[in-house]
């Protein structure tokens, strides 16, 4: 128990005496060590990458969950299920939640009607885009967000423990130096006006004791001087060696950044991909003298995206009659007289929802050409042998 009186006692003193070194600091009072330029530099090239990391981590967090109390309750689901060592468990989107309420108005209304039929046709795309959403939420969290509060809930830590050692070990050593300069002080103004004033051989011996107390106290303050100096270069040293991995921070963060603007781009790649195919199934709808595959009971929903290929709706049914009667109509226009042939390069994926249609790859070019009588939205391509209608949307014209 004296122990630890003793210890708080002395810890206490310490506080004391580093909190009035640095206020004469603040106040021009005392002296200063500084420190190497580099090492300043390093602290300043650290302290603005904590800063910056921090804002652009809030930031990011806003833009992927721009509810405040939404994203109140998503942190403190990631803190529970994080020190339960459980994978949090992925949350339906608004747009998802948006999609089914769509469906389920479809059921009570008639998914017969024009009404329901077209809520079926948007609801299932709001589905789709919620999944879509889903996906770069996970990703980006994953890739980009979770790297930066690693930094800062675990390097920045220890690099801020690290500098606060540092700032303690340099007001010793300027405590030190104060010590010592006030010491050597005393002894030179000792040495420099002696007592010769008084001839009692008591004063004499007085003087001598006092002389020798003197000296000693300036071979004390030069000892402490020396440890702390040593002390404060280890502790620099330290330092300079975690701040001088802010570098290697910085390329982790540029492949972080790398990944969430790759993600970003497939997500809003996708999320295009869908709405053109919404709009060209509610096109289809308001049209059905040019849709191929309408029926007399409405909107049919959609029935294939861009992303993934091949993926049908729950929701499509079109007849094989229809289906049938839809090609030969197509065929029947596609062997009508060309009429102002033109290149076209392909600006994305596109999978044919029937045989009328030409299935198209990014990139590529085709030769497109229209006909007498023919939807707007849509153009006759060429590719070799194979030709088939295709989506003005996907196509950029070459002179």
């Amino acid at each position: 128990m004296d122990f630890n009186v003793k210890k708080l006692a002395s810890d206490a003193g310490v506080f004391f005496t580093r909190a009035v070194q640095f206020t004469e600091e603040k106040l021009g009072q005392a002296e200063k060590t500084e420190l190497d330029p580099h090492l300043e530099n390093l602290i300043m090239r650290a302290d603005g990458t904590k800063n910056w990391t921090e804002k652009i981590l809030r930031q990011t967090e806003v833009l992927l969950q721009p509810n405040p109390i939404d994203h109140t309750g998503a942190r403190i689901e990631e803190f529970i299920y994080d020190k339960l060592d459980k994978k949090i468990p992925s949350r339906t989107t608004n747009a998802e939640l948006l999609g089914q309420y769509m469906l389920d108005a479809a059921t009570e209304f008639g998914p017969e009607t024009p009404y329901g039929s077209t809520l079926i046709t948007v609801g299932e795309y709001q589905k789709r885009l919620g999944g879509a959403e889903r996906e770069f939420l996970q990703t980006s969290a994953g890739s980009f967000l979770s790297p930066l509060r690693n930094f800062l809930e675990g390097d920045w830590r220890t690099i801020s423990k690290e500098k606060r050692l540092l700032e303690n070990r340099r007001l010793d050593l300027d405590i030190c130096k104060a010590r010592l300069k006030k010491a050597k002080q005393a002894e030179a103004k000792a040495a420099a006006a002696p007592d010769f004033q008084e001839t009692r051989p008591r004063n004499y011996v007085l003087s001598a004791s006092a002389s020798a107390l003197l000296s000693e106290e300036v071979d004390k303050a030069e000892h402490e001087l020396r440890v702390a100096q040593t002390e404060f270069d280890r502790q620099a040293e330290v330092t300079r060696l975690l701040l001088e991995g802010i570098s290697s921070t910085h390329l982790n963060h540029l492949r972080c950044l790398q990944d969430f603007a790759e993600a970003q781009a497939v997500y809003y790649a996708q999320c295009h991909h869908y709405m053109q195919d919404l709009q060209r199934e509610l096109h289809r709808c308001a049209n059905p003298a040019g849709a191929p595959h309408t029926s007399a009971s409405g909107c049919p929903a959609p029935i294939s995206s861009a992303f993934p290929s091949g993926a049908s709706s729950p929701g499509a049914t079109v007849s094989s009659s229809s289906n049938q009667r839809a090609s030969s109509l197509a065929i029947e226009q596609i062997q009508l007289p060309v009429t102002g042939a033109r290149k076209a390069k392909v600006l994305y994926d596109y999978d044919a929802h029937d045989a009328s249609e030409l299935s198209l790859l990014a990139d590529e070019l085709i030769t497109v050409y229209t006909v007498p009588g023919m939807d707007p939205d849509w153009l006759i391509g060429e590719r070799g042998n194979e030709k088939g209608k295709v989506p003005v949307t996907y196509l950029e014209l070459l002179s």
